[in-house]
């Protein structure tokens, strides 16, 4: 692949696009002769913040209209989040590659109090993830969770407009924005399980560009890829979706992956917790789902999709 443009959709968000520039950087200092290019887009997911997402249709809002720039030729690979990236890929596309994780805990952010144990009762917490709501309700069912979406920039400022008493965002995002200063503690896996493929970015293109996947294969960073994997697969066996509360965390340890997820009632009542290992990702997110499963998971699920 000589001599060859990568035109990358990206969402248009500030940490998109430094997604979307890491990618670029990769791409172009691994392989000299390619040269990339940005196409930032808007999607639905972004147009939309007075509702939550499991209202308008999931986190595959912010994926459509980057696969379709792809399928009409107007871009070649897109760059996401890989927690942003459902479980079941539409037909004709896959993830290519996955870089390296970040740390894929979540952060307590206040600008008045240091940790969860310290807020006083009834504070009122930021957050539009049915995860991050059910795993503070099942720590304290004496806080006020209200909704909180847009992009890291502005949930803090809604923060500090007073709106909130904290808010929970992903380490990795308030890192990658230079924002690790309002960070004031983590909430670290395996106590706090964060969303299946958290901290990891990934890139998608069409399954027939033969081209792009044997080119950008060379970047896929094995041990990030088979955790992911693993979560992933988590989280089909599951049907996983943002409308339900589902936090998995996989690692490699030694020569054995090993794997802890959570399902969680919307009000923290009810958690069902597993964890296993195995030598393969796939059999690991299918053992812990089945698991999850016997254990009684899918009444808790069934009250997310109601």
């Amino acid at each position: 692949m000589t001599n060859k443009k990568i035109i990358i959709a990206t969402r248009n968000s500030p940490l998109a696009l430094w997604q979307a520039e890491y990618a670029a950087s990769l791409i172009e200092k691994t392989f000299p002769s390619v040269k990339t290019e940005l196409l930032p887009m808007t999607t639905k997911g972004d147009r939309i913040l007075d509702v939550t997402l499991n209202k308008i249709g999931g986190k595959g809002l912010f994926l459509k209209e980057l696969e379709q720039a792809m399928k009409e030729g107007e871009a070649d690979i897109a760059v996401h989040s890989m927690k942003d990236v459902p479980a079941d890929m539409p037909e004709g596309f896959e993830i290519c590659c996955v870089f390296k994780r970040h740390d894929a805990s979540d952060a307590f952010v206040s600008n008045h109090y240091s940790s969860l144990d310290d807020l006083p009762q009834n504070s009122v917490v930021g957050t539009s993830s049915l995860r991050r709501q059910s795993q503070l309700l099942a720590i304290r069912p004496d806080l006020k969770v209200k909704p909180l979406r847009g992009n890291v920039q502005t949930r803090l400022r809604k923060l500090d407009e007073g709106e909130y008493d904290a808010i929970i965002l992903a380490t990795a995002g308030l890192e990658r924005m230079n924002l690790d200063n309002r960070i004031k503690s983590k909430l670290k896996p395996n106590d706090w399980l964060p969303a299946v493929g958290q901290g990891a970015v990934g890139v998608e293109c069409l399954s027939d560009r033969q081209d792009l996947k044997d080119l950008l294969s060379q970047l896929n960073h094995a041990e990030t890829s088979e955790c992911v994997n693993a979560e992933r697969t988590l989280n089909q066996i599951l049907n996983g979706s943002c409308s339900v509360a589902i936090g998995a965390y996989a690692q490699r340890k030694d020569d054995k992956l090993t794997m802890e997820a959570i399902v969680c009632a919307p009000d923290g009542t009810q958690t069902i917790r597993q964890k296993a290992e195995s030598d393969n990702s796939q059999d690991l997110g299918r053992n812990v789902g089945r698991q999850l499963l016997a254990d009684g998971a899918q009444a808790i699920l069934d009250l997310g999709n109601d």
